[in-house]
């Protein structure tokens, strides 16, 4: 795991990752804001295609909500729109407020400054260029949503938030600066977790090696965990469709198929009657690492 610092893309840390473990072959699962800090994870090698199942993960995020100024970005990076006096908004009034319009499920109207792409081009770059665009809400969930007073800031809440893959906490930001009654945008966001992938594992950018890459077993963390003996091993390597008992298979999975050794094989998921088929099958080791830190 990496914490990396603020000012990078996503598309950075993927390059300077690149040179630091030696490969071309590194992906990663999901974009942060480029003033964003926290947790990015990065497949390496035939691990990159692991990395499907780790973009639905929940995520969780840290940050602050500076209440009455609204800006272009919905973050501290944009440009002043408006201003409003909202002084006397107490962490209470706001909790309130986000108890009963901004929690469970919701839909938010991706910002223009965004990796979502409208008519095969991506908003950000149509925003650079000065166009806006109508944009279609998404359902979104959200799981947890506290916030407290500023450590000392009049204006400024302190806001954690748990939800699903695809939430934009700086929407969350500018949707309950408007429900207060005026306006405000996000800063110094952080993301604390990615599913089971959390920060206190997490080594700084710049200490990325291949030593410090994590199995591929452990991206799959998160699914039931199946142990083939040596009689399967090869049928689950050449991506057999198999009957769920011999797996040990219960449910719809999908299921991690690990040989004695620990050691991640396949994965497989539901397949006709009573059989299950591989999603994904790796062959032999690869490598995966999980990144934390500033860039998207």
């Amino acid at each position: 795991m990496v914490d990396k610092p603020a000012g990078w893309t996503s598309h950075d840390v993927v390059a300077k990752a690149r040179g630091l473990l030696g490969t071309r072959k590194v992906g990663h699962s999901g974009t942060l804001d480029p003033d964003a800090t926290g947790v990015l994870v990065l497949g390496v090698g035939r691990a990159t295609r692991l990395l499907r199942y780790l973009s639905p993960l929940g995520k969780v995020y840290e940050g602050e909500i500076v209440l009455g100024v609204e800006t272009s970005t919905l973050d501290a990076s944009g440009e002043v729109l408006a201003t409003y006096d909202m002084g006397d908004v107490t962490a209470a009034q706001a909790q309130v407020v986000v108890d009963a319009r901004l929690s469970g499920n919701i839909e938010q109207v991706p910002p223009m400054v965004s990796s979502v792409k409208v008519g095969g081009r991506r908003l950000h770059e149509l925003a650079r260029a000065g166009v806006e665009v109508e944009r279609e809400a998404r359902p979104v969930h959200i799981a947890a949503f506290t916030v407290t007073d500023g450590l000392g800031s009049p204006g400024v809440l302190r806001a954690r938030v748990e939800c699903s893959a695809g939430t934009y906490v700086r929407v969350l930001a500018a949707d309950l600066g408007h429900a207060l009654g005026g306006g405000a945008h996000l800063r110094s966001l952080r993301r604390t977790a990615v599913g089971p992938f959390t920060l206190d594992a997490a080594v700084p950018l710049e200490a990325l090696s291949p030593d410090v890459v994590r199995p591929p077993v452990d991206a799959v963390a998160h699914m039931v965990r199946l142990t083939v003996g040596s009689d399967l091993v090869i049928a689950v390597g050449h991506g057999k469709v198999l009957e769920r008992d011999l797996l040990g298979a219960e449910g719809e999975g999908p299921w991690a198929v690990l040989d004695a050794a620990g050691t991640l094989l396949a994965v497989y998921e539901a397949h006709r009657g009573t059989t299950a088929k591989p999603s994904l099958v790796l062959g032999h080791p690869t490598t995966l690492a999980t990144l934390s830190g500033s860039p998207p």
